[in-house]
């Protein structure tokens, strides 16, 4: 094997942030090796197509407060991208409330007792909160009340991690749920479409979102032709199977491509591959410590169950929370109600059933029949769809799709940290590239700023959706260069509750 040019800059993983970054290097007039283990590109942003029919893995709005992202998308997609009015609900006990939240509706759902214990719940909690907030399941009692954290948190968000609230870090909440309260939602549902008081920068929760004609699949499928068409070098089917380092600097990748090995040399290296993976892959090994720490670093996977119904109408929703706890079925994507195109045939309906589980348990374990079937009869007991509708189906296995903030994360990622900070060429990037759950967006934005580092720039990443606006309200400074602006750093930041394990 011989080692390719050292002058390249070197990029793991084709999804959002990997890509954007190629596509960034390419406006600034420098060509990037991209390497993808998959054989398709998009990550969990790609779409599948199966018989015509064309479904996510899991929904993806576009919807962002970044105008340089937006722009990207625009830019990329043109006219194929459509307007989408929002309408979720969650099932809980028989019957659908919506979200965000409708009090009316919400009212005759849970009958006028309820209500008032779920109002007291909430006062309580405001008069008298709860000291620590070290978990999820204190942040949230906190801040909507012990009854309706149970009603409406408890069951769907453990079905979705595997792991119980309490074992879930306040972090995640604050990051993902920040700003929101029943306060900010009820005010949102009564005042929807006026603007609040002049001191609050919150106007609503938001009600429509941009999306691409065929499927996010599509906006990464067309960023991966532009970038090949300007020199970018994309390898599909390329797995990592060597980082190779000395003090401070990665000096190149070893490969794996359908048995054939070869040493990829580079300058600058953007990585948006799972960190665990990432550090367990350095040659020779990174210390015990970080080793340790990096392989402590949890993951929770996901499988979509595509069904193809004999129906032409099933529901409004472009998704379904499902809080029921008789069911595995965690979320439902109405696929036509995203974009009519995904459904080649209008007499019919696609649905995607998304599962939560391990890689190894018996939901990953179970064969595609099985899982159909499963979906099948889950949808039947919901009422959602008759099981004799249903003509065909798919499944898609998405092995790391979330990284996971249980308790022993914080120090963990700390310490991995501590270390990747002083490798003077690498970036990480992404949503499993840096173990925080970004969205599409904040992955892209990620991908911006290490271009920008590339190019001379000192951004730090880790600044990135760390203190973000609750990330489905629209403010104030909506459509500005506000994020990219703050990520902007000339000092690196580390976290507050990481400083202490990050510098050591």
């Amino acid at each position: 094997m011989s080692p390719s040019s050292g002058n390249n800059v070197v990029i793991i993983g084709a999804g959002p942030a990997g890509l954007t970054a190629a596509y960034q290097l390419c406006k600034a007039g420098m060509s990037s090796i991209v390497l993808e283990k998959d054989d398709v590109v998009g990550g969990l942003s790609r779409t599948v197509r199966h018989g015509g029919f064309h479904f996510d893995i899991g929904g993806h709005r576009f919807f962002t407060k970044v105008k340089a992202v937006d722009d990207l998308w625009h830019e990329v997609l043109g006219q194929d991208f459509r307007r989408c009015q929002r309408l979720s609900r969650i099932y809980y006990r028989k019957k659908f409330f919506f979200y965000p939240l409708k009090p009316a509706n919400a009212l005759f759902n849970l009958g006028v007792w309820n209500a008032v214990w779920i109002l007291l719940s909430y006062l309580k909690a405001q008069a008298f909160p709860g000291k620590l907030e070290e978990s999820f399941e204190q942040w949230v009692s906190n801040r909507f009340g012990k009854r309706l954290y149970q009603i409406f948190f408890k069951t769907y968000t453990e079905k979705v991690w595997g792991i119980p609230c309490s074992e879930i870090t306040a972090e995640w909440a604050a990051q993902r749920i920040k700003g929101l309260s029943l306060l900010t939602a009820l005010t949102s549902a009564f005042m929807k479409g006026k603007n609040r008081d002049k001191g609050s920068t919150i106007k609503t929760l938001i009600d429509a979102f941009d999306y691409p004609r065929l499927g996010p699949g599509q906006m990464w499928e067309t960023v991966a032709r532009k970038v090949t068409q300007q020199g970018t070098e994309l390898r599909l089917g390329t797995d990592v199977a060597a980082v190779l380092w000395k003090p401070n600097r990665v000096t190149g990748i070893l490969t794996d491509t359908k048995g054939r090995s070869e040493e990829i040399e580079g300058s600058h290296f953007v990585s948006s591959m799972p960190i665990r993976d990432l550090l367990q892959r350095f040659v020779p090994a990174v210390p015990d410590s970080v080793l340790k720490a990096a392989t402590s670093l949890n993951y929770r996977d996901f499988l979509t169950v595509a069904l193809v119904i004999r129906q032409p109408d099933l529901f409004p929703d472009n998704w379904i929370y499902v809080h029921d706890p008789d069911v595995k079925l965690g979320r439902i994507q109405n696929f036509k109600n995203w974009s009519p195109d995904m459904v080649p045939d209008q007499h019919k309906t696609c649905l995607g059933l998304e599962y939560f589980c391990f890689e190894g348990d018996g939901l990953w374990s179970m064969s595609d029949r099985e899982l159909i079937e499963l979906g099948t009869r889950e949808l039947d007991i919901l009422g959602l769809a008759k099981a004799s509708d249903v003509e065909d189906g798919a499944v898609v296995r998405m092995q790391k799709a979330y990284p996971v903030y249980d308790s022993g994360y914080v120090e963990a990622l700390g310490i991995v940290r501590g270390f990747t900070d002083r490798i003077e060429n690498l970036q990480l990037v992404g949503r499993n590239g840096m173990h925080k759950y970004n969205n599409q967006d904040h992955s892209m934005l990620t991908a911006m700023l290490a271009v920008k580092n590339i190019l001379g720039g000192t951004h730090d990443l880790w600044g990135v959706n760390a203190d973000q606006d609750y990330h489905e309200e629209v403010t104030g400074n909506e459509g500005s260069d506000h994020d990219l602006q703050r990520a902007a750093s000339t000092q690196p930041k580390v976290p507050r509750r990481l400083e202490k394990s990050a510098l050591h």
